[in-house]
């Protein structure tokens, strides 16, 4: 599948006047929440609550889950989710996303969310945190912004390290554990081949397991990368997590030759894995490229 940045939208396919008198101006909305690509991922640090600090660039793309929010009665979350299996109970970050509005809000629970669940889960690709983001967002719009950006922000951050870049949903430089953001303003249009192997990563487990000389000067090798203004792709592709995840799944290696071999210019595993992408320069090669990388990849799997 051939992805772009300027395929990126965030869709308000129907919006509907509701009763004034209402704590909610807007009776629903429907978004599409886009995943992620980490181009870079390079951990800094470990702070004393475990959690590792990382310089990333992180950029969200052309593949969504769809997400409808509908101002119901009752005063509970209603929770129901089609497509990939993934639950639909407050285990879900899309339900806890909505909990925590509500909480920190002071208003009666009375949403039900709808979810297609399109992006593939534990896969590196952000889904799970651009769903908690985009509710956060939109019950806010409907209840005519009680919460303040910096409130969302925080709510944001207790959910997940990825949960504020989607908040913001543009090309950004992401510091700390993700939750310092700084918008890249020319991102050049690529194409991007995602493969995603049959595994399922935990995140905890792969920082569990990292064990590396700790990166210094990130930040400004990246600040210096973008200043170029002509972007030679090759030299900012990096994961530090690859080594845990590579060593584990060789899997990982094979779909970054097979993605190279077909004229990818450059290949990386994005997040914690498993998902690797390449990145080509112009749609009809990404869209070609796709295919042929699919039929091979399909085959190592078997390996």
């Amino acid at each position: 599948m051939g992805l772009t940045i300027d395929d990126l939208r965030i869709a308000d396919l129907k919006t509907e006047e509701f009763n004034p008198n209402s704590q909610s101006s807007i009776k629903n909305r429907q978004f599409l929440a886009p995943a992620k690509l980490n181009i870079r991922l390079k951990v800094t640090g470990r702070r004393a609550d475990g959690y590792h600090e990382l310089v990333s660039i992180m950029v969200p793309i052309g593949l969504f889950d769809h997400i409808e929010l509908e101002l119901i009665r009752l005063r509970r979350i209603m929770l129901s989710c089609q497509g990939l299996s993934v639950p639909n109970n407050n285990e879900n970050l899309a339900y806890r996303a909505a909990s925590a509005f509500f909480s920190r809000a002071g208003i009666p629970r009375g949403i039900s969310i709808k979810l297609t669940k399109n992006i593939p889960v534990s896969a590196g690709l952000g889904g799970g945190s651009s769903d908690a983001a985009f509710i956060l967002k939109g019950l806010n719009e409907m209840w005519s912004n009680p919460l303040t950006p910096q409130e969302l922000v925080d709510l944001a951050v207790c959910l997940g390290a990825d949960v504020p870049f989607f908040l913001l949903n543009s090309p950004c430089i992401a510091r700390g554990i993700g939750e310092i953001l700084e918008p890249i303003e020319r991102w050049p249009k690529l194409w991007y081949v995602i493969v995603m192997p049959a595994l399922e990563v935990s995140t905890a487990w792969v920082y569990g397991n990292l064990k590396l000389k700790l990166t210094k000067g990130e930040y400004k090798y990246i600040v210096d990368w973008l200043r170029k203004g002509r972007f030679e792709i090759s030299h900012i592709l990096k994961n530090d997590l690859e080594t845990v995840t590579g060593f584990h799944f060789p899997i990982i290696d094979s779909i970054k030759k097979a993605l190279m071999d077909e004229g990818a210019e450059g290949a990386l595993m994005s997040g914690s894995g498993p998902s690797v992408f390449g990145i080509f320069k112009s749609k009809d090669k990404a869209l070609i490229r796709g295919f042929d990388v699919r039929e091979r990849t399909q085959r190592l799997r078997y390996f």
